[in-house]
């Protein structure tokens, strides 16, 4: 939790935001990323979990939970699920193959849900005037299962000329070189007002590329990469004001 704001600083940033948003009106853009952003997926990981150990004959993981996922450490979250170390060592390499093979589908990311006050803040971005541009790694393929969940959860869905959905359209792309051609292709859509991010290397570079913008972190989870926040980019817990 080191550098994230405190609950009336959070709801500073975030107005903030939103006054960046009306300014700059009908041409401005904010930017979101979905994982761990705007919705989380540890529905989905915990699916994945009792899934795999219904397969496996592993009963500990008929109970997990999203909550046993505390950042993307697969081995980690067996064990809070209840796997002694020896059943982690035995079954991690079949365990990531198994999440590999369905946590990037349509199918899998509908169990996904928004982080608290994500609907009403994105919402209130759209209606104080700003575009809305998601821009996440997630591939092509998930698009039907994105696009129901945003509908589902009360997000603004893509459509239009106000609100964007770029995803990585090769699954050979790296994120970080991704996120990147993504800047260049969300700056043409008008100013960059704002932009939020859990990945440290992400909400870094659009830090770089937008310097006028309101780049904002995400202290959720991410890759654990040893990448450090810029020191003038706030971090937030969610997006509850």
């Amino acid at each position: 939790m080191d550098g994230r704001a405190r609950p009336e600083a959070q709801a500073s940033i975030l107005d903030e935001a939103l006054a960046r948003a009306r300014a700059a009106a009908p041409r401005g853009v904010a930017v979101f990323d979905l994982d761990s952003t705007l919705l989380d997926n540890r529905p989905r990981q915990a699916r994945i979990l009792r899934e795999y150990g219904a397969r496996a004959g592993l009963p500990a993981l008929a109970g997990a939970r999203p909550e046993h996922w505390r950042s993307w450490d697969l081995a980690d979250a067996l064990r809070a699920a209840g796997l002694s170390p020896a059943e982690v060592a035995r079954h991690l390499l079949p365990a990531r193959r198994f999440w590999s093979a369905r946590f990037f589908t349509s199918e899998y990311c509908r169990e996904d849900v928004a982080v608290p006050g994500a609907p009403a803040f994105v919402r209130a971005v759209a209606e104080h005037g700003a575009q809305v541009a998601y821009v996440t790694s997630r591939p092509g393929r998930m698009e039907a299962g994105t696009l129901e969940v945003l509908g589902r959860e009360g997000l603004p869905r893509p459509g239009g000329a106000r609100v964007h959905l770029l995803m990585k359209p090769d699954g050979a792309l790296g994120d970080d070189e991704w996120k990147s051609l993504a800047a260049a292709r969300v700056a043409a859509l008008g100013p960059v007002v704002a932009a939020f991010d859990n990945e440290p290397a992400h909400v870094n570079g659009y830090a770089m590329a937008w310097p006028g913008a309101l780049c904002v972190h995400l202290d959720t989870d991410h890759s654990q990469r040893p990448v450090a926040v810029l020191p003038h980019v706030p971090s937030i817990a969610d997006f509850r004001r």
